[in-house]
């Protein structure tokens, strides 16, 4: 029998928040994010392409689920800062810890290092992760349509806009996306990897991408691992990738992420 993954890591994430909440109230959160210190621009990142005709969003991933220990012993400033200098447009940090050995202190540490914007990876599925997300400075945040319903997707994008972070809303089907356009959605990961399989296949980008709004932007998300892989997916018209697992086992990730744009 399969191991649904994401049901597991959502059940733990609501006992997570709720013993957050008892050590720092949603309403003193609140108060802290509306202090917080200019935002980097994430979308506008993304809108267009590069000189080298893609922006990579690079990763700092520990663990996962499905792989196990990827890098735990990392250090995000100093991967923050190789990723930087290799050309990567953003970066992304994983900030779970239960189920990918990350943490809201790696994201920090990761931003200090460097000037563009980063994105908080978690299961958001609460406004009090947002305001946290805020309180320590992330640019962005993931949304995943598969945990949010229609109508708590357009309120956290509406937070997200109030607190002038971006929001890149993730999805993997076409039922995915479709509650993610209603809600209002512009900035769309391609997520190809399946959350309760954590099965993947670069053929869910070149299929969903076809089906976006000409407002929205993609990003492609999961099993990107060569130039190769890049290609096929740009001749879909997507110039964003999300990269996580390739950079962080790569021996020189500055190198590797500058080989995947082609830079010398």
């Amino acid at each position: 029998m399969t191991t649904d993954f994401l049901t597991k890591i959502v059940e733990h994430k609501k006992e997570e928040i709720a013993a957050a909440k008892k050590h720092f109230p949603e309403s003193d959160l609140r108060k802290k994010a509306a202090m917080r210190g200019k935002s980097r621009m994430f979308f506008k990142k993304l809108e267009r392409p590069r000189s080298s005709g893609i922006n990579i969003i690079a990763e700092i991933k520990r663990a996962s689920p499905s792989k196990g220990k990827i890098c735990p012993d990392l250090n995000p400033a100093a991967y923050a800062r190789q990723y930087e200098d290799g050309g990567a447009a953003a970066l992304s940090v994983l900030t779970d810890q239960a189920f990918f050995s990350g943490s809201i202190d790696d994201l920090t540490r990761a931003r200090e290092a460097v000037t563009i914007p980063v994105l908080r990876k978690d299961f958001l599925i609460s406004s009090y992760q947002i305001y946290e997300a805020s309180v320590v400075e992330a640019d962005a945040v993931l949304l995943i349509a598969r945990i949010l319903s229609q109508e708590q997707m357009k309120d956290y994008l509406s937070l997200c806009n109030e607190l002038k972070i971006d929001a890149l809303v993730e999805i993997h089907s076409e039922k995915d996306l479709k509650a993610a356009t209603l809600a209002g959605a512009r900035l769309i990961g391609i997520n190809n990897r399946d959350l309760s399989t954590f099965k993947t296949d670069i053929n869910t980008t070149i299929r969903m991408a076809a089906l976006l709004e000409e407002n929205q932007v993609a990003v492609a998300a999961s099993g990107i691992k060569t130039r190769k892989d890049i290609k096929q997916i740009q001749n879909a018209g997507i110039w964003n990738f999300l990269i996580g697992e390739s950079l962080v086992r790569s021996s020189d990730p500055r190198a590797f992420l500058m080989n995947l744009m082609e830079k010398k």
